[in-house]
């Protein structure tokens, strides 16, 4: 009587255990399951957002073409241009380096 008392324990709590884990397991199945439908979503809203921005850029764009042979005044003047802006950039790249290092150093050193 001994022995059965002691099976039928240990099937019973296995019977417990394995509803317990398929449970866990159907809900972590169905909780993925939303998420690979939010996922979806996403997804989607980001491949129109792209689509979008890529159509933006295409009518922002400006046709470059080769200056071989074009006005040597006109390139100099561009040239001198895209030298200004990117000396432009550098100095604001510096100051903003300038300024976190300043930041740092009185956050740091006080």
């Amino acid at each position: 009587m001994l022995w059965f008392t002691v099976w039928t324990v240990l099937v019973l709590a296995t019977l417990a255990g394995a509803f317990l884990v398929g449970r866990r397991l159907w809900r972590s199945a169905v909780a993925l399951g939303h998420e690979l439908v939010r996922a979806g979503d996403v997804a989607e809203q980001l491949a129109q957002r792209a689509a979008a921005l890529e159509e933006q850029a295409r009518a922002a764009h400006v046709e470059l073409r080769p200056a071989l042979g074009g006005d040597a005044d006109a390139l100099r003047a561009r040239v001198e241009q895209l030298r200004a802006e990117r000396r432009e950039r550098r100095a604001r790249r510096r100051d903003r380096h300038r300024a976190s290092v300043a930041d740092a150093s009185a956050r740091w050193l006080g």
